[in-house]
């Protein structure tokens, strides 16, 4: 009787959450409240505990998630005001030409994508691809797709993108373990997804760039050096893994000082502040920014962090209400009875929720807050849960379709009527999902 009861709740839980969302278009850091809540009372949970639990679950998620995402926003508004994000397609450009240049465009977005949220890098390198068709003639999905994949595999798996950092703080992953996985997992995925998928859709449908103003001349004069661009990128990307490199005894360090420094320099706290700091003075006031520029370029960019934070937090309350009612100890114990793959069930249960709801960190989120249960106190290494995450990212990207917010984005700023973006877009985030879940279960069942 008492899992009859976790199970309703749950699935209570659950529709109402959806319910919410699609019918009554609440925002979703309100729905995952209520459905907390609703999780709560259906399981049994006195009124006092239900809130205590919220606040715990909200508070534990929020002093990580808020500083790191915090800090990647700024980075990431600096690089972009100062021109470092169009530096970075530029070069790519230059050194691969255009015969190669979906090779390009995958690179450019895969780089520019970890610093840069994925629809304010897509904006700012579309002019690229304009110019790249009508330079060619060729259809404008062979260079889109190879730009929209490699975006979205570094926004869905690679921190400090808000996804992977708030799915890997819920379930209590390693970010060095998730970047590292990441990057293994999001190369052989932007491969099929962008450059094959992108040279066989883009032979199949002819797409003209649409009219705009000849943006593609525009000079690189005044951009930051590209030298310094992927430096300043790279700085929080190394110091993470290095310590987590330490800390798992890949890196042997026997010398108390050296670990202790690397500790401190390593933390992706530490790692964002540095990366701040750099890209302010090189990429601000080297490049002519005033402070007060900067301090409004920094102010502006907490404003779409503050929603993807407070989401995050209460999906960190929906986690910690199916841990204390015991509704996550349920489903984990049911799960290994009947010999169900954790990786598996994280992957599905991400897909499912990202299908039915079209927001991709609302499935990540959600995922995170039913897998994270099942895996308190169970013997998961960094590397296992690294590769949890990623399989919940590869679910939290599947099928973009007419509920989501990137189908609608890509469809007017490529021109493309439904069906054009439903064959093309859609079926490339599918790929990639299912790419990104197979290359993650190879690793984690073969290491």
């Amino acid at each position: 009787m008492t899992e009859f009861r976790l199970l309703a709740a749950i699935l209570a839980g659950i529709a109402v959450l959806l319910l919410l969302i699609l019918r009554v278009k609440l925002h979703a850091f309100l729905s995952l409240l209520i459905a907390a809540i609703v999780v709560g009372i259906a399981a049994g949970l006195d009124a006092t505990a239900i809130v205590a639990t919220v606040q715990k679950g909200m508070g534990d998620t929020l002093g990580f998630v808020a500083t790191v995402v915090g800090l990647g926003t700024m980075f990431g508004a600096i690089l972009e005001n100062s021109g470092g994000a169009r530096r970075i397609a530029g070069f790519l450009m230059e050194k691969f030409g255009v015969e190669r240049a979906p090779v390009a465009m995958v690179l450019s977005g895969f780089t520019v994508a970890i610093p840069v949220f994925f629809d304010v890098a897509f904006i700012l390198l579309i002019p690229l691809i304009y110019a790249l068709q009508k330079r060619t003639g060729k259809s404008l999905l062979l260079f889109a797709i190879p730009l929209l994949s490699g975006l979205a595999v570094t926004h869905a798996f690679i921190p400090p993108t808000p996804g992977p950092i708030a799915v890997a703080d819920i379930i209590g992953a390693d970010l060095g373990w998730v970047i590292g996985i990441g990057f293994v997992v999001g190369i052989p995925a932007a491969i099929v997804s962008g450059l094959f998928f992108g040279k066989y859709i883009g032979k199949r449908i002819f797409v003209p760039a649409p009219f705009q103003e000849e943006e593609e001349n525009a000079a690189d004069n005044g951009f930051p050096g590209i030298g310094t661009v992927f430096a300043i990128i790279a700085v929080p990307i190394i110091l993470i893994l290095i310590n987590t490199s330490v800390k798992s005894g890949l890196i042997p360090v026997n010398n108390q000082y050296i670990t202790q420094v690397v500790a401190i320099l390593g933390h992706p706290f530490t790692a964002l502040i540095i990366a701040n700091l750099l890209a302010w003075y090189l990429l601000g006031i080297r490049q002519g920014f005033t402070r007060k520029q900067l301090l409004d370029i920094s102010t502006k960019s907490m404003a779409p962090a503050g929603s993807i934070i407070l989401i995050t937090g209460a999906g960190g309350a929906f986690k910690q209400v199916l841990i204390d009612t015991g509704a996550g100890e349920m489903i984990a114990g049911s799960l290994a009875g009947v010999g169900f793959p954790v990786l598996l069930f994280a992957f599905l249960i991400s897909s499912a929720v990202r299908i039915i709801q079209g927001s991709s960190t609302v499935a990540m989120i959600t995922a995170a807050g039913l897998v994270a249960p099942l895996i308190e106190g169970a013997a998961f290494s960094g590397f296992d849960l690294a590769c949890i995450v990623i399989a919940i990212a590869s679910g939290g990207s599947i099928m973009s379709h007419v509920n989501d917010s990137g189908f609608w984005m890509v469809n007017q700023f490529l021109g493309l009527t439904e069906k054009q973006t439903f064959r093309s877009w859609t079926v490339m985030t599918t790929i990639l999902a299912f790419t990104g879940f197979g290359v993650v279960s190879v690793i984690y069942y073969l290491f």
